[in-house]
């Protein structure tokens, strides 16, 4: 069960609605860059201890040039969605808000295909147009 992707993917999906509701009431009186750096230090402190308790950190010196470079550059835009989430979540609501987000999988889906080789079949290209849809219907609903 621990290495069950789709046991991870639920719990990420469960996660993120509550990172939607509870960020939606935190972000009410502060500002919306303020609120993304609480996260972010929260965040940090979290996979902190989480990395050092699993002896993760010692791995250190097998971080390749490559890795570093994808994953600075991963964190990047980490940081400017999570900007740019805050801010909507400040003048939104969590119920338009959230839908439009979870267009990544529509982004994911389509820079998979195009830059890392990925195909998806008619169908599931069908789920992606569908995803679409189903959060424009939900957002300007």
């Amino acid at each position: 069960m621990k290495e069950s992707w789709q046991l991870w993917a639920i719990l990420a999906a469960v996660f993120a609605a509550l990172t939607a509701v509870l960020g939606k009431v935190g972000v009410t009186d502060i500002g919306s860059n303020l609120a993304t750096f609480i996260r972010t230090v929260v965040i940090l402190l979290l996979t902190g201890m989480i990395a050092f308790a699993a002896g993760e950190l010692r791995d250190t010196q097998q971080i390749t040039q490559r890795s570093a470079i994808f994953l600075i550059l991963s964190g990047l835009a980490t940081g400017a969605s999570w900007l740019c989430y805050y801010r909507a979540l400040k003048i939104g609501t969590a119920s338009q808000v959230a839908p439009i987000d979870k267009m990544s999988v529509v982004f994911v889906a389509v820079l998979a295909s195009l830059f890392l080789g990925e195909t998806l079949s008619p169908r599931a290209w069908a789920g992606v147009a569908m995803i679409t849809g189903g959060a424009l219907l939900v957002s300007w609903g």
